[in-house]
């Protein structure tokens, strides 16, 4: 396994019930790249984002992170190994300030202390302002400082997925998981997200595993795809590889499409 492997999923079955969703699955993750899972509907895409996130245990096969195979892996470990996510449907508390939803990601990184708190002792003080400093930092990057204060309910959409990338971010993750993160946006939203992915990636040197179902975009910022099709890996490359591959033209993208993007 190559040193720069973050992340390898090696013959992975899942199943539910008598429903085979994932088979004999193979694919790395190398660390720095963008790192594209495409597919029609129903090929087993946000299944592997939820195996990879500790949500399902599947039936068969292993998943190899930073070359330790994981064992009884389960949800609550994702974090402490430096895996964050955003998810399909937005998950932020829309009542709180988008500073607020931000500083939620920072709970692992804080070294809290009750009585250092209630007391306001100079080193709970000097712990809250590191846990600030990091989110200004955030706040920055993807553009969000005049929107510090406003109620996270009172956004757009397309901000409010951009909030949710940037509490992501304030796990300080290794991998970031990113489950349909233009679902339902605009195409200025869309480049707009797109910019900021490239800019985590590039400017913070975060590895990135995607689902998306805008072509345009995956071809454009991906290092590496890999194309899935009723829970079969069918195709694994560059885009240019991915765009002449007769398997994924008859299986999924349609040449016409393909040629489109």
């Amino acid at each position: 396994m190559s040193s720069s492997t973050w992340l390898e999923l090696k013959e992975i079955d899942l199943s539910f019930g008598t429903s085979q969703v994932l088979k004999q699955l193979s694919f790395v993750v190398r660390e720095g790249e963008i790192c594209s899972l495409i597919g029609p509907n129903g090929a087993g895409k946000s299944s592997v984002i939820n195996i990879i996130n500790g949500i399902y245990q599947p039936q068969a096969g292993q998943m190899i992170w930073a070359g330790q195979v994981l064992q009884h892996y389960k949800a609550r470990h994702a974090a402490y190994l430096g895996i964050a996510r955003t998810f399909q449907n937005l998950a932020l508390f829309k009542q709180m300030s988008v500073l607020d939803n931000i500083l939620t990601g920072r709970v692992l990184k804080g070294r809290y202390s009750f009585l250092g708190a209630l007391l306001s002792l100079p080193q709970s003080r000097k712990n809250d302002d590191e846990q600030r400093y990091k989110v200004e930092e955030i706040l920055r990057l993807l553009n969000l400082q005049e929107y510090r204060e406003q109620i996270v309910s009172t956004l757009s959409y397309g901000l409010q997925k951009r909030v949710e990338l940037a509490r992501a971010l304030a796990a300080e993750p290794k991998l970031l998981l990113l489950d349909e993160p233009m679902a339902g946006m605009n195409h200025q939203e869309k480049q707009s997200i797109a910019q900021f992915i490239q800019k985590i990636n590039q400017g913070l040197g975060i590895t990135i595993l995607m689902i998306e179902h805008d072509l345009g975009v995956v071809m454009d910022i991906s290092d590496h795809i890999v194309v899935l099709d009723y829970g079969k890996k069918i195709a694994d490359g560059t885009a240019q590889q991915i765009q002449q591959h007769p398997e994924v033209l008859n299986a999924y993208l349609g040449r016409q499409t393909l040629e489109a993007s």
